[in-house]
């Protein structure tokens, strides 16, 4: 008999989204809304929902900005 062995799965912190000319942040914990609350200057216009809509020209530093803090991105 087989044994099969599951990869351990992280769970992701900020769903990303490319919708070519914006990208959508949607912050999934409770520390990445937080993240979000102390580290992001937005208007509420820019959210949809719980995601932010992002200017695609900005969006690459904000994916690094999460990742630098250690967040995990999907």
């Amino acid at each position: 008999m087989a044994t099969t062995t599951k990869a351990p799965t992280t769970k992701a912190d900020v769903l990303i989204r490319n919708e070519s000319t914006v990208f959508v942040f949607c912050p999934l914990s409770a520390a990445a809304k937080a993240w979000f609350n102390e580290n992001v200057q937005s208007e509420a216009s820019q959210w949809f929902g719980n995601a932010l809509v992002v200017d695609h020209r900005f969006a690459w530093g904000l994916g690094q900005g999460l990742k630098d803090a250690g967040f995990v991105l999907e």
